[in-house]
């Protein structure tokens, strides 16, 4: 279930990109749920041609899914077809992330494969017609469009899009019975897995790719608009259906699910290099890309197992082998957390273990600059306790004042940081004995919404600061007002780090 603040957040993002009326749409189907066309005109009260431009637009962008749901009709058997578009709110909130795409393929492939995914970025779903109509204004011929795009699709960074409208059966209780802006699990799930092609598809650039064999263009398929805006592709119109006999046109967009793979793995290498050392990390990123095309297949909380001699092998492809022994390699899996090897002779990483110590460090960061170092030390014992502890235990612990250490729990649990239990003691006089614990699934929400207000905030004001600063910001560099340019990139290195840590509680 996403919070308000999170829908907030995710609202913001859309009418920055696209503008008020795309978002009043967007907003009602992430607060209400999937919506059927007549219910968005009905709850928006836009007119039906509104509406539907705003879908379109929304699904150009792969923010929102349209699905086909079977219903029981009336007082007949027969199921009917009810065509409903579901909010992908995950797909929202990534478009803060393209600057991190964008630098995850610079590292890895070249400049041409970044103008190609900036591309994709930018206009949401495109053919290779248009891609190659696109690169032709920066000079790039259709060959190197081609190569390129062979390149993303297989590295997976570019897929084919997802089926327009996927059919799902009733798998859950009637949607009418969720409360609002709480779409069902399994429902989003099945929609979304129901759409996406199996992998012999969705990374296919052999089949129907839209390349011409006379490499001449058609000028109806060639136009390409910018960043917000509206783009009307034929295979999106809500109201009519492709000619059966006619093939219709290969989409790609860009994969997300890889990019957030990526930077997840990023993040859990760059914890254990904080926490332990370069050799752990070596050995972390050398098992992380040996086992990457294994790790899709199903969502694991630790690594796909290894052999030792896989491991070792893996290491010495990377550019660090001079410096890696089998000897080293062997402690470094100790300090990873993997001192015996499991029965079938492999070992495992806890991938989820080294995200929940990165949320630990991140939560007691937040506690040690809001509430000082009592508190740190406090929170700090309370998140490794494996049972509820009472004050006077907590602050012997922690060397605080007896007299202190009731206020400073009590502003943790008021700020829901700390969850508090009431003991009453029956004896010759009745006594109440304070128990204090930390909730992390609790607090893992309570901080996430946080983050999402942080984030709404530092996003507005910085959409503020950019419309404000907008003529300096033209102005040639020489001339520019210093000042002005430097709060403007300090705004944004802010929001990008302070969703490093969104992404910390949400996405991985």
């Amino acid at each position: 279930m996403v919070s308000q603040n999170g829908i907030k957040l995710a609202v913001h993002v859309i009418t920055n990109h696209f503008g008020n009326l795309v978002a009043n749409v967007c907003e009602y189907l992430l607060r209400k749920g999937p919506l059927t066309l007549e219910e968005l005109v009905r709850f928006t009260e836009l007119t039906s041609e509104q509406v539907k431009n705003s879908l379109l637009v929304l699904i150009q962008h792969n923010c929102v899914q349209a699905y086909s749901h079977e219903e029981e009709g009336g007082s007949t058997t027969a199921a009917k077809a009810n065509t409903k578009y579901l909010a992908i709110f995950d797909n929202i909130l990534h478009r803060l992330r393209f600057p991190k795409f964008l630098a995850i393929v610079t590292q890895k492939l070249d400049k041409e494969c970044v103008e190609l995914l900036e591309g994709l970025l930018q206009d949401g779903r495109l053919t290779t017609k248009q891609m190659v109509a696109r690169a032709s204004q920066r000079g790039l011929g259709e060959d190197v469009v081609r190569d390129c795009l062979l390149k993303l699709v297989t590295s997976q960074y570019v897929e084919r899009c997802p089926a327009r409208e996927p059919v799902i059966c009733k798998l859950v209780t009637d949607e009418t019975t969720a409360k609002i802006n709480e779409v069902p699990e399994a429902l989003e799930q099945s929609i979304l897995a129901a759409a996406v092609p199996v992998d012999a598809i969705r990374f296919s650039v052999t089949k129907n790719t839209g390349f011409c064999i006379n490499k001449e263009i058609s000028s109806n398929s060639s136009t390409i608009t910018g960043v917000g805006e509206k783009r009307k592709l034929d295979s999106l119109e809500l109201d009519t259906k492709p000619d059966a006999k006619e093939e219709e046109p290969v989409l790609w967009r860009a994969n997300f699910e890889e990019f957030i793979r990526s930077l997840r793995h990023t993040a859990c290498i760059e914890n254990v290099r904080m926490r332990l050392d370069d050799g752990a990390a070596i050995i972390l990123s050398a098992i992380l890309e040996a086992t990457r095309r294994e790790e899709k297949k199903v969502k694991m909380k630790t690594s796909v197992p290894l052999s030792l001699n896989s491991i070792f092998e893996a290491v010495m492809k990377t550019k660090d082998s001079c410096i890696m022994t089998l000897d080293r390699v062997r402690a470094s899996l100790v300090q990873l957390g993997c001192p015996q090897r499991v029965p079938d002779d492999s070992y495992s990483i806890g991938l989820n273990s080294i995200i929940e110590l990165a949320r630990n460090d991140e939560v007691e960061s937040v506690v040690l600059k809001r509430y000082g170092r009592d508190a740190y030390r406090m929170f700090r014992l309370l998140s490794k306790a494996d049972r509820l502890l009472d004050t006077d235990k907590i602050s012997d612990t922690t060397f605080v004042e007896k007299k202190d250490t009731p206020k400073v729990l009590y502003k943790l649990w008021k700020d829901k940081y700390v969850h508090m239990e009431k003991l009453i003691l029956m004896g010759f006089k009745q006594s109440e004995v304070l128990l204090w614990r930390v909730n992390k699934p609790e607090l893992w929400e309570h901080i996430l919404d946080e983050m999402y207000r942080a984030t709404l905030n530092l996003s507005t004001r910085l959409a503020y600061e950019k419309e404000k600063g907008n003529a300096v910001l033209n102005v040639p560099k020489e001339k520019s007002v210093g000042a002005a340019e430097k709060s403007f990139q300090l705004l944004e290195a802010s929001v990008m780090k302070l969703d490093d840590a969104l992404m910390l509680f949400h996405d991985f």
